[in-house]
């Protein structure tokens, strides 16, 4: 009992992880780990948008233009947003350290 009450007084959790003591290259895989996840979903379903698009409604719209329009800037996007957030962690675990 007393560990989980430890652990809850440490730092957050986000879906069951914590959110504390990355390290600078912990921290960057998981910024480029969101943003890669991101531009593949968001094409993913630009495509299928395309594919409902172009096939119910009779458009000829090209499929390549889900990449450009959809997922690069989600993917750029959640790269901007996802660098700051684990750089502040990062930087949060390393104060710590120098407290003690």
């Amino acid at each position: 009992m007393h560990s989980q009450q430890a652990l809850r007084r440490e730092g957050g959790r986000f879906l069951g992880f914590p959110l504390e003591g990355f390290g600078l290259l912990t921290s960057l895989l998981l910024a480029f780990t969101a943003a890669f996840f991101a531009f593949f979903a968001s094409t993913f379903f630009a495509i299928m948008w395309l594919l409902v698009w172009n096939g119910i409604l009779g458009h000829n719209v090209n499929y390549a233009n889900s990449y450009w329009d959809a997922g690069l800037p989600a993917g750029l996007g959640t790269l901007i947003l996802a660098l700051p957030v684990f750089g502040t962690l990062w930087i949060r675990a390393k104060l710590k350290k120098l407290r003690g």
